[in-house]
C-alpha cells in the first residue's frame, strides 16, 4: 500500500522574516467554518481523511507537531534536516514496507483526501504521479516502489527534482488551486479558500 510522507522539518524562515512568530506549521489557520486549527493540524487531518498510512518527518525542537502526532497516533521521525531531500530520504527509510510514497508538504493544508486518493490510485500503474493546476505543478507527488532506493539517496534542498526530470511522470490535472497553495507568510493564514468547501472539487 502507498502512504503519505508529510514533510514538517522546515524552519519557515520566510514566514518569520515576514513578521510571523515561531514555526509557521504551528500558526493558527483562520477559517470561517469549523474550529481554528494550526497549519499542521489541518494538513494532517486532510491526509488522515484519505485513510492512507501517514508518516511525519519533523524537527526535534518542534514539540507542537510531535504532540499532535502523538494525539492522533501518527508515527513520526525526528531529524534536524538540512533540506527537503534529506527529509524525503528519512521518510522513505522509515516506511520501507510501503510500496509507494506520496510526498506532501505540511504547509499545504488545503489539499483534500480526494486528491491524495486520486494520486495513490494512479500510482498503481505509473512510476511517478504529480498533480497540476493550470500548468502549475503541485503536491502530493507520488512515487512507486521501484523508486525507493533513489528516494533514499536524496540529499540537499532540491527534493526530488532530479528524479522528476529524469523519469517519466503522469500529470494529473485538477480543477482547483489547492494542489499548489501553501502557507509562506502570515497574510496567508486567513485565506478565502475554505477547507470545508474543497471536498466538492474532484480531479478532472
Amino acid at each position: 500500500m502507498a502512504g503519505i510522507i508529510l514533510l514538517a522539518a522546515g524552519t519557515g524562515s520566510r514566514f518569520i522574516a515576514a513578521g510571523g512568530e515561531g514555526n509557521k506549521l504551528n500558526a493558527r489557520l483562520q477559517k470561517t467554518a469549523g474550529n481554528v486549527v494550526t497549519v499542521f493540524e489541518a494538513t494532517l487531518r486532510q491526509a488522515c481523511a484519505s485513510r492512507l498510512p501517514v508518516h511525519v518527518i519533523t524537527r526535534p525542537e518542534n514539540r507542537p507537531v510531535q504532540a499532535c502526532c502523538l494525539r492522533e497516533g501518527i508515527p513520526f521521525t525526528l531529524i534536524s534536516s538540512a533540506g527537503t531531500g534529506e527529509s524525503i530520504a528519512a521518510g522513505v527509510h522509515a516506511t520501507a514496507g510501503w510500496d509507494g510514497w506520496l510526498i506532501h508538504l505540511a504547509d499545504m493544508p488545503f489539499v483534500t483526501a480526494e486528491v491524495f486518493t486520486a494520486v495513490a490510485d494512479r500510482l498503481r500503474q505509473e512510476m511517478i504521479v504529480r498533480p497540476y493546476w493550470q500548468n502549475e505543478p503541485g503536491h502530493p507527488v507520488g512515487f512507486a516502489q521501484p523508486m525507493r532506493e533513489k528516494l533514499r539517496l536524496l540529499r540537499g534542498d532540491n527534493g526530488a527534482r532530479e528524479l522528476l526530470r529524469s523519469h517519466r511522470m503522469l500529470r494529473l490535472d485538477f480543477n482547483h488551486p489547492a494542489v499548489i497553495t501553501d502557507i509562506d507568510i502570515p497574510a496567508q493564514l486567513s485565506p478565502p479558500l475554505l477547507i470545508s468547501n474543497l471536498n466538492q472539487h474532484a480531479a478532472s
